[in-house]
């Protein structure tokens, strides 16, 4: 290498060929030289430190990289967790609401079975009341003696009295829907009336008969004997007043079991369960009962609890209907809100998982921006060992 400087030299200076060179120009040769070498050096390294440079620059554009993904994936779980949330919101909101509406039409409803039951029992109690006076009374005219031979002398007469009697209690104590008069069966017979029962029920049949001549050949009897004719003949008219009710009104399917025979006087009624009691049991047993007014009258407030009873049933299956459908909704609604669960648990998941390589990238990142490009950095990283390389 000395040597071609010094043949540079010598050619600079146009030194004619055979001279010898002196020591100036072997200085300058070695000055050339050593210029030659530092400028060789000073190029490579400028060569590695543009290297450097783009190596910095590939991993900065690396960097920007991740770090603008990173910021994307961000605003990305952001603008989930909002939909998120206001989708749980309206879904909240929307299950408030149902539930709301739900318990207001329940409350109501029973709010008004509750005024209807109140508003019926009531009633009844009133009609118990009526019941409790109307004993009194059975108790004030049991002593009093009713003298119906002058008043109904006629048969006729006496059957529409005892027949219009019974119509009145019937009538007032039933609606009219409830019972009809002079009902025609479906054998022919038309009892004086036939109350009809609910939920299908065959009709009671109520009949009026009125033996009023045996009873005032008995009330007028002097001596024994002629006391024991007129029972005889009381029992013989009671047993075909009993027979008739029992062979004619009383149908299988049609009309219910027993039948009621309206006797339309207490006295009437009183002698007959004190002193004929034979009479009254084969009534019962031929499925005819006998009746007083009073007795009636009570009937005919059984009968009427009886329908309100019926009613308040039905009304009570309306209430249960609508209950074990509340309960269905009840179920559906547990059920959707079990799925809803457990989409927001998957949910749930998702989104830690998408947390954890969020904070996998922030490590990462980290890790990329704590690298050291100086002196003191990774001595793999230096500028050498990149030359090296």
């Amino acid at each position: 290498m000395i040597r071609d400087a010094a043949t540079f030299l010598n050619r600079q200076l146009a030194v004619p060929s055979g001279v010898e060179v002196t020591g100036l120009s072997l200085l300058l040769a070695g000055l050339l030289v050593l210029l030659a070498v530092l400028w060789l050096r000073a190029a490579a390294r400028a060569r590695r430190a543009e290297a450097e440079l783009d190596r910095a620059a590939a991993d900065a554009a690396r960097l920007d990289a991740v770090l603008k993904a990173q910021a994307e994936m961000s605003g990305r779980m952001q603008t989930m967790a909002e939909i998120i949330g206001s989708r749980q919101a309206d879904l909240t909101r929307a299950l408030s609401e149902r539930l709301d509406g739900m318990t207001n039409r329940v409350g109501q409803s029973i709010l008004a079975t509750t005024r209807d039951t109140k508003a019926s029992l009531s009633v009844l109690a009133e009609r118990l009341a009526v019941i409790d006076r109307a004993q009194g009374e059975i108790r004030s005219l049991t002593g009093e003696v009713v003298k119906l031979k002058d008043i109904l002398a006629n048969k006729q007469t006496r059957g529409a009295f005892g027949e219009a009697r019974m119509q009145a209690i019937v009538a007032d104590a039933l609606p009219a829907s409830v019972y009809l008069f002079q009902a025609t069966l479906s054998n022919g017979r038309r009892p004086d009336c036939l109350i009809r029962m609910p939920n299908g029920a065959p009709g009671l049949v109520v009949d009026a008969k009125f033996p009023l001549e045996a009873y005032t050949a008995l009330e007028a009897a002097e001596d024994g004997e002629a006391r024991a004719a007129a029972a005889s003949r009381l029992r013989r008219d009671m047993d075909v007043h009993v027979r008739a009710v029992s062979e004619k009104y009383l149908i299988p399917g049609e009309t219910q079991d027993t039948a009621f025979l309206f006797v339309p006087s207490e006295t009437v009624f009183a002698v007959l369960h004190e002193e004929f009691d034979d009479v009254v049991q084969k009534a019962y047993r031929a499925g005819v009962v006998i009746v007083s007014p009073s007795l009636l009258n009570l009937s005919i407030q059984v009968v009427q609890a009886v329908l309100k009873d019926a009613r308040l049933r039905a009304s009570a299956g309306r209430i249960q209907a609508e209950v074990r459908l509340f309960a269905e909704d009840l179920e559906r609604l547990d059920a959707r809100v079990a799925a809803l669960k457990g989409h927001f648990a998957h949910a749930s998941r998702d989104i830690d998982q998408i947390a954890l390589s969020s904070e996998k990238l922030q490590r990462r990142g980290g890790r990329i921006t704590g690298i050291e490009i100086g002196e003191d950095a990774d001595p793999r990283l230096r500028p050498e060992a990149l030359a090296g390389e």
